[in-house]
């Protein structure tokens, strides 16, 4: 059985009646990396400021590495490195005095060589860190919290700003560190980065989690799709009866295309009436929901349930 690392269990956090979070419970096991997603304003800065820390529940309880971050930062701060979205960093200081001041700072101190090898950093020793453009500062950035290599890592969207050959570096150096056992918490704007690299994921909006579970548990909650270009001269056709839902506004435009359950069988109703027609198939194409397709759906209902608040608000007193 996986040991937690992170323990949340009925969090609440508020700015004066305002409530930010208002009742989250989630774990994150040993040696795995949860992404905590969320839609703008959904509370996931709130709630990764609370692991971290830098604030206190109004109600409920954190633990991390089975400590209280508020209350015992100092024996768990060896333990933990943090990446935060922006750094503080001495401008006039140089990449190497940089680490070398970290270093001092920490109470578990390691050489940084390797990991300024790996994120592309080593020849950039001498530059001073204002220099360094914005994707090399958020490289030097998590070379800096994972310095005393730490047990647990907190990961604030960590490849904002970073090139697509940079973003891939830092990728694998992370899963580098999964495979060395560090647990992560990731934050990201980035869907094909929680899709990547996590083992689980909760999407938080309006301050509770909608959607949490492993990736295949995620996805599952949302249809595969099928779409393909109908010929002009199939316009007569009767289509196949799918399992799953044709649009038939898209196919009043000439495109067939299909939400689905069962993508294994309405695959294989197209295939076989495009074999029994001798049919071209343009823009053809058949795939499994992606988490993108999950979080939009969150989004979507969201402003649902926002529409429908509008238009039917809670009263209070007679109505006369």
């Amino acid at each position: 059985m996986q040991k937690p690392v992170i323990e949340v269990n009925g969090l609440h956090c508020s700015y004066g009646s305002f409530e930010a979070v208002g009742g989250v419970d989630f774990e994150v096991n040993e040696g795995e990396l949860f992404a905590l997603l969320g839609t703008n304003g959904a509370g996931k800065t709130t709630t990764l400021e609370t692991l971290e820390g830098h604030r206190k529940p109004s109600a409920g309880s954190v633990r991390v590495l089975g400590l209280d971050p508020a209350t015992q930062r100092k024996q768990l701060r060896p333990q933990t490195g943090i990446m935060l979205q922006e750094s503080g960093f001495a401008g006039d200081l140089t990449v190497a005095e940089t680490v070398s001041l970290w270093q001092a700072m920490s109470s578990r101190p390691s050489d940084a060589t390797s990991s300024l090898e790996r994120l592309d950093l080593a020849h950039r020793r001498d530059v001073r860190v204002k220099q360094l453009s914005g994707g090399e500062r958020r490289r030097l950035d998590l070379v800096l919290a994972t310095l005393g290599r730490p047990s647990m890592l907190f990961l604030d969207e960590p490849t904002t700003g970073l090139d697509p050959e940079s973003r891939k570096t830092a990728w694998e150096f992370i899963r580098e560190l999964l495979a060395e056992g560090v647990t992560m918490l990731l934050t990201t704007h980035y869907l094909d980065e929680a899709e990547s690299l996590a083992h689980r994921l909760a999407i938080m909006h309006a301050g509770r989690i909608a959607v949490s579970g492993s990736l295949v548990d995620v996805l599952s909650r949302e249809r595969s799709h099928i779409g393909f270009d109908l010929p002009m001269d199939a316009s007569a056709l009767d289509l196949p009866p799918f399992v799953g839902d044709l649009d038939r506004d898209q196919l009043a435009k000439g495109r067939v295309y299909v939400q689905t359950s069962d993508l294994e069988r309405d695959l294989h109703a197209v295939m076989q009436w495009q074999s029994a027609h001798q049919l071209p198939l343009h823009r053809f194409r058949a795939q499994h929901a992606s988490l993108d397709d999950v979080f939009h759906g969150v989004a979507d209902s969201n402003r649902a349930e926002q529409r429908v608040s509008t238009a039917n608000p809670v009263t209070t007193g007679d109505s006369k």
